[in-house]
């Protein structure tokens, strides 16, 4: 009375090869969601980066919202459509650790007498800290030179994304994609 050999069952689930691979990614997504500025072999390193990245990125706003004001001042006309942008843009250096009094008039005023001046010859800083051209009296080629700044600081914003930690990443990235944004609005309706 021999018993028949019970026949193997075929494992359930993915084949092992596919197993491991699966394996091996949700590690990999693991690792990469638990890295942050606070660990790593050198966490002073990397907090200090993000810190310089930090301030870099609130300068780098601030003076694009000097910009908006410049072309605001010498281009009135424009002041509605610019307005909400500015105000994010001011959002963005508050974000970045930029303080309120950074850009001049706020966003519900209109431009001020102690505004950059109206004769189409304001200046700026702009995003890369320089200062910037005079504002072009065409109103076309004024929109052209926030959208310059605009694309540059968002391109900037996007190459640094590997080199900053996680959380830090992530709010550049949105403003980087914010900044595309005004592109398109800055762009809207030329053709």
């Amino acid at each position: 009375m021999s018993s028949l050999p019970s026949s193997p069952r075929p494992p359930s689930g993915p084949p092992p090869r596919r197993r491991s691979l699966l394996a091996s990614a949700a590690g990999v997504v693991l690792l990469a969601g638990c890295t942050d500025s606070s660990g790593g072999d050198t966490p002073d390193a990397a907090s200090r980066a993000g810190d310089r990245a930090r301030a870099r990125a609130a300068r780098d706003s601030t003076a694009l919202a000097g910009r908006y004001d410049a072309v605001i001042a010498a281009h009135p006309a424009l002041a509605e459509r610019l307005r909400p942008l500015r105000a994010e843009v001011v959002r963005h250096a508050e974000a970045f650790g930029g303080g309120r009094t950074a850009a001049s008039p706020s966003p519900s005023s209109p431009s001020s007498p102690s505004s950059p001046s109206s004769s189409g010859s304001a200046g700026a800083a702009g995003p890369d800290g320089a200062a910037a051209d005079t504002v072009p009296a065409a109103e076309k080629e004024a929109l052209a030179l926030l959208v310059a700044a605009e694309r540059k600081l968002a391109e900037r914003r996007t190459a640094a994304l590997a080199d900053v930690p996680g959380e830090l990443a992530r709010l550049l990235a949105s403003v980087a994609a914010a900044g595309a944004g005004h592109v398109y609005l800055l762009t809207e309706g030329d053709g």
